[in-house]
């Protein structure tokens, strides 16, 4: 059986008149879509196969981030351009003398140069049914939170959460959540009139919610049940969440 909580007096806006589009469509009927910041396809920071071209590529990026030439990293190492080129190319195996040359010259320790080829990024596999049940607030009003998946210290600076919550009967109405970060929303089973701020959004399957999460928000009316839904929330690394 469904719940139903009292909406406040305070009329909401409603969502349709809050909502934005993602595209635009021109007059001829075509699709207009908004152009990305970052190409999802690039290579870029992938761990390399050989050291000595892992290291001639950090050479190479500390060189130009000083915004200094091969004949001035040269001078500055007392190593010729011949074999500059052949460290930066992946050439030749520098030996630790020139390594140590390099890292006074370009500023960084030594370790640096082997970043690429040593560091490893993180991944977390979750099986069906094997997430963690965690306590968050909320809680204690029936909600089920089930996380998906943590990675803490990362290479982005940002720290995502992505939790499967599940509202069965015996679930209350709790909309006064509220933290920092952002919050995408995508709702699998039952229905639900979601709040954000001043604003109600009814939401089935499929129908998905991204906002900002420092406004108040939460389920406002549980329309169907039980219900399932996917929130993901992210916050800074250096942010309590």
């Amino acid at each position: 059986m469904a719940k139903k909580s009292t909406v406040s007096k305070a009329a909401p806006r409603p969502a349709s008149a809050k909502a934005k589009p993602l595209p635009k469509v021109s007059a001829d009927g075509k699709t207009i879509r908004a152009p990305l910041t970052q190409n999802p396809h690039a290579i870029r920071d992938t761990r390399e196969k050989v050291l000595e071209v892992a290291i001639g590529r950090e050479v190479r990026a500390f060189r130009k981030k000083l915004g200094i030439t091969v004949a001035d990293l040269a001078v500055a190492t007392d190593i010729s351009l011949g074999m500059l080129s052949k460290i930066e190319n992946g050439i030749t195996s520098p030996s630790l003398t020139t390594l140590q040359a390099l890292s006074r010259a370009l500023g960084v320790p030594v370790t640096a140069f082997f970043r690429r080829f040593e560091e490893e990024r993180s991944a977390v596999f979750v099986k069906a049914g094997e997430g963690l049940d965690v306590e968050r607030r909320g809680t204690r009003a029936g909600h089920q939170y089930n996380l998906l998946g943590h990675i803490g210290s990362n290479t982005s600076g940002v720290v995502v959460e992505p939790y499967l919550i599940t509202l069965t009967e015996d679930s209350d109405v709790f909309p006064t959540f509220q933290h920092e970060g952002m919050e995408f929303l995508y709702m699998l089973e039952g229905e639900v009139v979601y709040r954000h701020g001043n604003n109600l959004y009814p939401m089935k399957p499929g129908d998905s919610l991204f906002f900002d999460a420092d406004a108040p928000h939460g389920p406002e009316v549980l329309t169907r049940l039980p219900m399932r839904y996917l929130s993901i929330i992210c916050y800074p690394q250096n942010s309590a969440g």
